[in-house]
């Protein structure tokens, strides 16, 4: 395992004049254009705003540093940062083709390949906001599809399923789940019996612990009961390149090809700036119910304008050429340099459950099924254990180390009853999120600072 340089942290400034020269060559694509009298910058006055604005950035978490290890924030690639930079120049609107030719094209050839990486030759999908429109669009189809019917997820599912339900004004009901996070498959029966459920959310990384529910079993379920299948896959959907899964989520994420609908963030596992998130339907049919008119839109093109199927309007062509190049440069294949990338943060989550497991101060949870990893200090209650993650939290942060706090049912962290008593039904929980791939590298440098942590007086 290398470990990592002790030299000074430096933020990337050695790709600045690739910049620099793609926005000459971009530049010159529009060298016919007669002089424009825009208005000239005052750099002394932009070097003071800009400065301010780098002082003020200071007051953050080092998110894109690899002893940051909590929440789901991971940089994005360079070239995702410079092309989205260039991008600005232009500042592409990719509602209509009138706003964003090149970059609505390049989104359209983007999203195709998120798509045959589930194995969608024929696909309708676009980029979103994020992960929360993508889930309301495809919740919205699935209730004009199947309109007066409950949506369900699991209980560990994302809390936005049950808020865009109730925007939607759509019947939701949540369903237990396994010892193991994924949704229950007899509970969901159960309910399928006593209920008129139109779609069930299939979650394939829960944001919690990061468990992918049994997505075989709920499809052997659809042909019995006939229901919708949502996959929705904005945290883990990338993992099914990755070549270390478990043989659970190896099948559920080989099942993907065979649901209605699904989302895919690439501003988490993707590479991408905040914010970029991705809906995808198998049927390009759903693309009917998208259908609208406007009169000053789409007047310059015959051809289908991203606006035409999706609820947002104005969304950023930026976005769409970031994610363009960026899968350029690193293609969504298995054993490519990008899966290996995926590969890398699993085999970090795997290694840090098991120094977990093997030491007598915590009682490790779950083992990752992707990169999450949860555990709880070793207490003589689950409140004491909750006090005692907190205090470890704190002290990890003092060093540099900056972790996550999570509350989850005490059988999800201690299925055994072995590490405490049970006095209040959940736990607070110590939680890493090791999506950088750099994080492999340096587990032992974090290993220290959380034993430091572990370690120091109350």
């Amino acid at each position: 395992m290398t470990q990592p340089s002790p030299a000074h942290f430096q933020f990337d400034t050695d790709s600045l004049p690739l910049l620099a020269r793609a926005l000459t060559a971009l530049q010159q694509g529009f060298a016919t254009l007669p002089p424009a009298d825009l208005a000239p910058a005052d750099l002394d006055r932009l070097d003071a705003v800009l400065s301010t604005v780098a002082a003020r950035m200071r007051d953050n978490y080092p998110y894109f540093h690899p002893q940051y290890a909590g929440q789901m924030l991971k940089p994005p690639h360079p070239v995702a940062r410079l092309a989205y930079a260039l991008a600005q120049w232009v500042n592409p609107n990719n509602h209509a083709l009138d706003g964003g030719r090149a970059s609505s094209a390049m989104e359209l050839e983007a999203v195709a390949g998120i798509a045959r990486m589930f194995g969608w030759e024929t696909h309708l999908g676009h980029l979103t906001g994020g992960g929360t429109m993508a889930n309301l669009e495809a919740l919205w189809v699935a209730g004009q599809r199947r309109p007066g019917e409950i949506i369900v997820a699991s209980s560990q599912a994302h809390y936005t399923h049950q808020r865009i339900s109730a925007v939607l004004g759509l019947g939701f009901q949540a369903v237990p789940v396994d010892q193991l996070g994924r949704m229950d498959l007899t509970a969901l029966e159960q309910l399928l019996q006593r209920e008129t459920v139109g779609t069930v959310v299939v979650t394939m990384g829960t944001t919690a612990v990061g468990s992918i529910d049994p997505l075989p079993g709920v499809l052997a379920l659809r042909k019995k009961y006939g229901f919708r299948i949502h996959a929705d896959a904005a945290y883990g959907g990338y993992f099914g390149l990755a070549d270390n899964l478990g043989p659970s989520a190896r099948a559920a994420f080989d099942g993907l090809s065979k649901v209605d609908s699904l989302v895919i963030d690439p501003h988490k596992h993707g590479l991408q700036p905040y914010g970029c998130g991705c809906v995808l339907f198998p049927d390009p049919s759903v693309g009917q119910l998208y259908r609208h008119d406007s009169p000053f839109t789409y007047f310059s093109s015959t051809e289908l304008h991203l606006g035409e199927i999706s609820l947002e309007c104005s969304r950023p062509g930026a976005a769409a050429v970031a994610l363009w190049a960026t899968q350029e440069l690193l293609p969504l294949v298995r054993g490519g340099e990008f899966a290996g990338m995926l590969g890398r943060s699993r085999d970090a989550a795997l290694e840090w459950h098991r120094r977990i497991a093997a030491d007598p101060r915590f009682v490790a949870g779950l083992v990752p099924e992707l990169d999450i990893v949860v555990w709880a200090p070793r207490a003589e209650s689950a409140s004491a254990a909750s006090r005692r993650a907190r205090r470890i939290f704190a002290e990890a942060a003092r060093r540099d180390l900056h972790l996550a706090l999570a509350e989850l049912p005490l059988d999800l962290v201690d299925p055994a009853g072995t590490g405490f008593a049970p006095d209040q039904p959940t736990v607070t929980v110590l939680r890493s999120v090791l999506m950088k791939p750099e994080h492999l590298d340096w587990l032992d440098r974090l290993w220290a600072l959380l034993d430091a942590a572990t370690n120091a007086k109350d």
